[in-house]
């Protein structure tokens, strides 16, 4: 912490020191070609080298003004003392990484923790923002455990089309459901694509994007509302100069990202998590993240706070708002004072103060935008859990942005062997389905997929769509965008593609919902699925070597945090020998 008392390392216990202040030949070396690059000695000598591990991208249209961040981190460093270098690191666009950024989050979580271990740097501020990318550069940074700040690129602000606000993947879902059906036309489609993306920054609503960066906001390891502050506002860079300079203190003080992420903190991000009405995919990458800092987190926890803590952010999907209504109602640290008796305000923050301390003088400004506990978005649970024959490891289910009406339900299955079977026939004129249908695709989980695709919001055949049905029953072990809605059962553990019960699923089998009861059951005979059990073979490998074959032989599921068998927490890895 900054209180005076607390122990300050001297510029000898500094990590890069082991490269630096040695008078020997690899020392003379290091400094050597540090000086080659334009730094003067006096830059690096007894300094803290701080990383700026930086997800810029031209192919990430959150992340293209992240350039500019790092000099404003850059800036604030300086002011404080260190030195700052910045280090690229693999940029995880969503919507244009193909076949899913879920697939590279681990990668970027090896990458960031290799790029701090294999350099002599004494703490790292970490850009990021767009979905994957904030567990990612978490996970690695909790791994290697240097002094770390993570700094969120920031929404985009908001957008209208026609008198009515529009969120980036919300709306992208409900108007080509309306286009399929007839109810807009191929101009409108054209004129939409300009009209609502129109800033930098992640998407304007409570998606995936939004709902990390909040939750690691909540956890401490931001500046404090970090996570709020619109991408475009000149704040967000006064912001970045405040990171800056804070992790030159941090790297002194020693306060390591484990300090920070406590069960008490993540317990934080579960109460958070639900008054958000965050994304489901926040359920993968939390367990991930607890996980990497040896903490213990299971579904029960989310399904408990599930039905404790309502949705109080008035926010698309599950409500009405975007995040640039909800930065100018209060933002994060307003939301936080709504449900202050459910936190441990005792937490510490990267600012060296506690979270009870950070949100003390925030106040919501806008009550509708951010409610009352008296006053829900919606009365569901925002996220429940669900078991059964069909999910004995848990499957995941967003009630509060799902049609009521379907929350308890028994229909046929409509299977889908894979999303290639599922694109070329949902839009048959002589598929087999009406609205009391349930939609099930398989092999879309972690191994599946592969790395769990957002194909979890299937879409509605167009033959229901022209009779106005516009949500149903979908059940799949993929996963679906945070901006996404529907009555979607996500997230089915063990997925099929090794062998989980959803494998075992028949056209016409009969499957029943229960979001109440928590239940998700498979009605077939007991018999009849042994047969289909005892007929089942495991798929062999498909892929020989590369980065997908890392993932088919070491991904766990997503019960587990989808994370690799060999990153879990264990053994510290030994700091590198400099010679």
């Amino acid at each position: 912490m900054s209180d005076a008392k607390s122990p300050r390392r001297t510029r000898e216990q500094l990590r890069s020191a082991r490269w630096y202040l040695a008078n020997d030949m690899r020392a003379f070396a290091h400094r050597q070609r540090t000086q080659q690059m334009g730094f003067r000695r006096k830059d690096f000598m007894g300094r803290p080298v701080i990383a700026i591990v930086n997800t810029w991208s031209e192919l990430s249209p959150c992340h293209i003004h992240l350039r500019d961040r790092a000099e404003a981190v850059k800036r604030g460093v300086w002011s404080a003392g260190g030195m700052p270098v910045e280090l690229p690191a693999l940029s995880l666009g969503e919507v244009i990484v193909k076949p899913t950024t879920m697939m590279y989050r681990n990668m970027l979580a090896m990458e960031t923790e290799e790029l701090l271990r294999s350099h002599p740097v004494d703490g790292a501020v970490l850009l990021g923002g767009c979905d994957k990318t904030t567990p990612g550069l978490v996970m690695g940074a909790l791994s290697m455990d240097l002094p770390a700040i993570y700094v969120p690129a920031g929404p985009m602000s908001n957008a209208r089309w026609r008198g009515q606000k529009v969120g980036a993947g919300t709306h992208t879902r409900k108007f080509w459901d309306e286009l399929r059906a007839g109810k807009i036309t191929a101009d409108d489609w054209v004129e939409l694509e300009s009209r609502m993306t129109r800033t930098i920054g992640t998407c304007n609503t409570m998606g995936t994007a939004s709902t990390m960066t909040a939750l690691v906001d909540a956890m401490g390891l931001t500046m404090p509302g970090a996570s709020s502050i619109p991408a475009s506002d000149s704040g967000h860079a006064r912001m970045c100069q405040d990171a800056g300079e804070r992790i030159v203190g941090l790297v002194f003080e020693d306060v390591r990202p484990k300090r920070i992420v406590t069960q008490a903190a993540v317990s934080n991000a579960l109460v958070t998590l639900m008054a958000l009405g965050g994304s489901t995919n926040a359920v993968v990458h939390l367990v991930a993240i607890a996980r990497r800092a040896g903490l213990g987190l299971d579904l029960e926890a989310f399904d408990r706070e599930g039905r404790r803590t309502p949705v109080l952010a008035n926010v698309f999907p599950a409500g009405d708002n975007l995040m640039e209504d909800f930065y100018f109602a209060g933002g994060l640290p307003a939301l936080l004072t709504r449900i202050a008796d459910r936190l441990d305000l005792s937490c510490l923050t990267v600012n060296g103060r506690t979270l009870g301390d950070n949100i003390a003088g925030a106040k919501v400004w806008e009550e509708d935008v951010i409610r009352p506990l008296d006053r829900p978005v919606a009365t569901g649970a925002p996220i429940a859990v669900l078991r059964g024959n069909l999910a004995p490891d848990g499957a995941i289910i967003k009630a509060s942005a799902a049609d009521p009406k379907l929350a308890r339900h028994r229909g046929r299955a409509v299977v889908f062997r894979d999303h290639a079977d599922m694109s070329a026939r949902i839009d048959e004129p002589d598929l087999a389905v009406d609205a009391s249908s349930v939609l099930v695709l398989q092999n879309a989980g972690p191994v599946g997929g592969p790395g769990m695709p957002e194909w979890g919001a299937l879409p509605i055949p167009k033959k229901l769509l022209a009779q106005g049905i516009r949500d149903m029953v979908r059940v799949s072990d993929a996963r679906m965008s945070g901006t996404h809605y529907g009555t979607c059962v996500l997230h089915v553990a063990p997925e099929s593609h090794i062998g989980g019960p959803l494998a075992l699923v028949r056209d016409g089998d009969w499957i029943e919902l229960d979001v109440a009861a928590r239940r998700l059951n498979l009605d077939v005979d007991p018999a009849e699925l042994a047969r289909r059990r005892a007929e089942w073979r495991a798929p062999g490998p498909r892929y020989s070597r590369g980065y997908a074959s890392l993932v088919e032989r070491h991904i766990g599921q997503a019960n587990d945090g989808a994370d690799f068998d060999f990153l879990k927490a264990g053994a510290p890895i030994p700091e590198p020998e400099i010679y």
